[in-house]
């Protein structure tokens, strides 16, 4: 059975009113995939020896541009019974034609797709939507140059030409990826199809989002690729394909944080099913951050369960490892009486939008004090009012913006749409949520 349409245009603009909670929330809400997960899945199944098989993976914008992406380099995919079914990439079939790439505002598809399509030797045009035109690539078009691809950028990020002829050696190589953790998990996602494997070296402050390439480690070594990191930050990939995979992909605990974040914000408690005991992903890296909001955090056979204070805590926090969880927690930050420190968080101006000013644009035009620093924000809380909050076509915001709607009545948030991106039944959810309140 074919894959359900994957025609991904920008979700059309329109504003939501969000909810406002009457009283303490008591929920238990079902978290889709996780999108990194489905993603690093898609392009290690399509560099495989055999065929593999995805299951709960996430439907969104960013999943779909991905499987767009690869089908484009020559992988079949194909949905049977909910579960993606993928025949990986004949990079010996010396097709020659053409073809063009839709990477949305997805940073994986721009980080993870241009390696593998350059070890296709088909020529490949990589673009965009116009935002991602600003997002940084230049460590991907130097990597790939130097380990013998022929790429053509006028500006060095999107637009890109990958030309024909291009093949990936692999062998040693530096780079500075102090902009993106992406950029480490693109070329290592690649690194088996390399003759040479790849000997990866990461000179320059420390990589942001460091959970990420723990993810991209775990999922290599478990597609039994030979995958080491003798010393920090320097990475060594082994030739060899990755075999096929049959995995379940867990929940997206980035996109839970913020239903857990509304726990926080109601003194309620919430619940999220099949909260993994092991895992990568970095928005596991929330309940530290609930604790130090002065909530409780347990988990059981249940899941994990979040239950808000009475009385919100100012926190002081490093996110640089956990830095999508920065425009939630700043949400948080807002509502509570007295001033917080979120640190660790420059390379966020590089996502979807500048996240530190949209933040200090938005919190501060509804009433909060926030001094905006080079890699930081200070967030003193107050008493918000409503408006229009602005989104920036970023998912990050509407979910921020949620939590802050569920204290501030009439918050109306700007192209709520745009949280197709990686979630987008989030209304949805977080209205079905609402509805279970105390």
């Amino acid at each position: 059975m074919p894959l359900a349409s994957t025609e991904t245009p920008p979700a059309p603009s329109q504003d939501w009113t969000a909810p406002v909670a009457a009283s303490a929330l008591d929920a238990i809400v079902e978290v889709p995939g996780s999108k990194s997960l489905t993603n690093r899945y898609l392009v290690l199944a399509a560099v495989a020896e055999s065929s593999s098989v995805v299951r709960g993976w996430l439907r969104s914008r960013d999943t779909l541009l991905m499987v767009s992406a690869l089908r484009a380099l020559g992988a079949r995919i194909e949905e049977v019974e909910s579960d993606l079914h993928i025949r990986p990439i004949d990079f010996t079939s010396g097709d020659s034609s053409a073809v063009s790439i839709d990477c949305g505002l997805a940073g994986t598809v721009m980080r993870f797709v241009p390696p593998v399509a350059a070890a296709t030797g088909r020529e490949v045009h990589v673009d965009g939507d116009p935002q991602a035109r600003v997002r940084p690539m230049g460590v991907t078009i130097e990597a790939l140059t130097r380990l013998g691809a022929q790429i053509s950028s006028d500006s060095g990020s999107l637009p890109l030409t990958i030309h024909a002829g291009s093949a990936l050696r692999g062998g040693h190589l530096d780079i500075d990826a102090s902009a993106s953790s992406q950029f480490v998990s693109g070329l290592l996602l690649a690194a088996p199809v390399m003759p040479l494997g790849l000997d990866l070296v990461h000179s320059g402050d420390s990589v942001p989002s460091r959970a990420h390439v723990d993810m991209t480690l775990e999922v290599l070594a478990d597609a039994g690729v030979d995958v080491t990191e003798p010393e920090p930050e320097h990475w060594v990939v082994e030739p060899g394909l990755p075999r096929g995979l049959d995995v379940q992909v867990e929940p997206d605990l980035s996109n839970a944080a913020a239903f857990l974040a509304a726990a926080l914000a109601t003194h309620g408690r919430v619940t999220i099913p099949d909260w993994p005991a092991h895992t990568t992903q970095a928005g596991d890296g929330f309940r530290a951050i609930a604790v130090a909001f002065g909530g409780t955090v347990s988990f059981d056979r249940s899941g994990l369960t979040v239950t808000g204070p009475r009385r919100l805590r100012p926190v002081d926090l490093d996110l640089s490892a956990i830095g999508e969880l920065t425009p939630v927690v700043a949400a948080l930050a807002a509502l509570a009486p007295g001033t917080s420190h979120l640190r660790g968080i420059g390379h966020l101006r590089g996502h979807e939008t500048d996240r530190l000013s949209a933040l200090r644009r938005e919190l501060g035009a509804i009433g909060a004090d926030v001094e905006e620093h080079p890699a930081a924000l200070t967030i003193t809380g107050s008493h918000l009012r409503p408006g229009t909050w602005h989104t920036y076509h970023d998912h990050r915001m509407v979910m921020a913006g949620a939590v802050i709607g569920l204290k501030v009545s009439g918050l109306v948030i700007e192209n709520a749409g745009t949280v197709a991106k990686t979630l987008p039944e989030f209304a949805q959810l977080w209205e079905a949520m609402l509805d279970s309140e105390d």
